[in-house]
């Protein structure tokens, strides 16, 4: 665990201000990656620019998150992490403000990106905070639980959260709104929060951390430019070219690395792979078709931003429960059958979303979104589960870490990807795509997981 500096200010204090100044934080970073989507067409209206330009206000923000997870982790290991913790929360405030008075739509951008750095640095921090304020296993787990469930409550609230304060105020607000929930969460942090030391012995991989973003942020830019330049324009297939020879790159450096970012050794396991494509696979699928429903609904539906959130929620709503279910399932089967039952039932739901229309009746549009959202939420407690479960206990964290960067990849991936199959209100090119990642996932499964039922 960690080592905790004398002192009163540094005893353990698990109770309500610690554990609600460390969710305030990881409410933000989950809520900021689904509320601004409802606003995508009103600030396009205001500051110019087309579909390119809206997937880069999304994908700016996941693509720094994802790439700089796992650094982040290693940061708070080394200094301590509380430290990373309010520097994250400081960093987030300051970049929300930043976004909320942005006058052109790349000074915007580049707020998300420095927004996606600090929801990086603030997530592996929270955890471990969690676990420091926490040594009575019962109490953590309990901790854990709220923590995973805000996460739950943020990410089916986001859409019509962002929707309410585009149309009541503007879609500034929505960036604006973090500000006092950021400054509230550092006093209480600085005031409340456990104090553990860091241990100085996890360094920074800053070879391969640098491969990775050039890799992932050179696809991004193919995925996105691919649009309007054309699969085999010069600038698109050069991007891709390089985003190739990154990942060459991050590969060769972590090979030769004595204290790699990701050890390559887990990856030997067939669980640890199959685990993290899956993870990859359904955030691509689910936030992929989140983007362009959205737009969907408020471009050719001509429904406003609080009516597209709330027609939004029954995808949502159902996290809670299919996370429930997942659990137990999982604990008398097994993650096997657990994640083929997620991925089948949202293959099923994003397929029949092809078919939609824009005179289709909103029940039948209803039915396939919440199949989508009971699909993922069903499989990704498990995928997690597996992946961490593949690992040695020691790995634990670098294999809960390397899971939710796979994820916002994936999501990363599959804005851009699926953003540019769609347009002009078509959405049986994207639905067809997040189905088709859906149902690899499950190949993946039934491939890689091999498990009986848990004792």
């Amino acid at each position: 665990m960690f080592a905790l500096k004398s002192g009163t200010r540094s005893r353990p204090r698990a109770g309500a201000l610690p554990l609600l100044a460390i969710c305030l934080g990881y409410f933000m970073v989950i809520i900021d990656a689904t509320a601004v989507t409802l606003s995508l067409p009103a600030l396009g209206r205001d500051l110019g620019g087309g579909m390119g330009v809206l997937q880069w206000v999304v994908d700016g923000y996941t693509l720094t998150f994802a790439t700089l997870l796992l650094s982040a982790g290693a940061l708070g290991d080394r200094v301590g992490p509380h430290r990373v913790f309010c520097a994250g929360l400081l960093l987030f405030t300051v970049a929300s403000a930043a976004c909320g008075i942005a006058p052109t739509a790349a000074l915007l951008v580049a707020a998300r990106v420095v927004q996606g750095a600090a929801a990086a640095i603030l997530v592996p921090s929270s955890l471990a905070l969690l676990q420091a304020a926490n040594l009575d296993p019962a109490a953590r787990a309990r901790a854990v639980g709220v923590w995973g469930a805000v996460a739950g409550i943020a990410a089916a609230s986001g859409p019509v959260f962002g929707g309410v304060l585009t149309d009541a105020v503007s879609w500034r607000v929505v960036f604006f709104v973090n500000v006092p929930i950021g400054l509230v969460a550092l006093l209480l942090t600085i005031r409340h929060v456990v104090r553990p030391e860091g241990h100085g012995r996890r360094g920074i991989d800053p070879g391969a951390q640098v491969a990775a973003v050039a890799a992932l942020g050179l696809l991004t830019f193919a995925l996105i430019e691919a649009r309007t330049r054309g699969w085999l324009s010069p600038a698109v297939l050069g991007a891709l070219a390089l985003a190739a020879l990154s990942a060459a790159a991050f590969v060769a450096v972590e090979r030769r690395s004595a204290n790699p970012m990701l050890p390559l050794s887990l990856f030997r396991s067939r669980p640890f792979s199959g685990g993290n494509a899956v993870g990859l696979l359904i955030n691509l699928g689910f936030y992929g078709q989140l983007f362009v429903v959205s737009l969907f609904f408020q471009d050719v539906r001509r429904m406003s931003p609080t009516t597209a959130g709330l027609a939004l929620l029954p995808e949502g709503i159902l996290v809670s429960v299919a996370s429930f279910l997942s659990g137990r399932l999982s604990g008398r089967s097994g993650t096997r059958p657990t994640m083929l039952i997620g991925l089948c039932t949202g293959a099923a739901g994003l397929l029949a979303l092809m078919a939609v229309g824009p005179r289709t009746p909103y029940l039948l549009i209803m039915l396939g979104l919440m199949a989508v959202g009971f699909g993922m939420a069903f499989t990704m407690p498990a995928a997690t589960t597996t992946v961490v479960e593949a690992a040695p206990p020691e790995r634990a964290g670098v294999a809960s870490g390397a899971v939710n960067a796979a994820r916002q990849v994936g999501s990363t991936v599959g804005v851009a990807l699926l953003g540019t199959l769609g347009g002009g209100g078509r959405l049986a090119a994207p639905m067809a795509g997040a189905g088709a990642a859906f149902l690899l996932g499950a190949v993946v499964v039934a491939l890689t997981v091999r498990e009986g039922p848990r004792r």
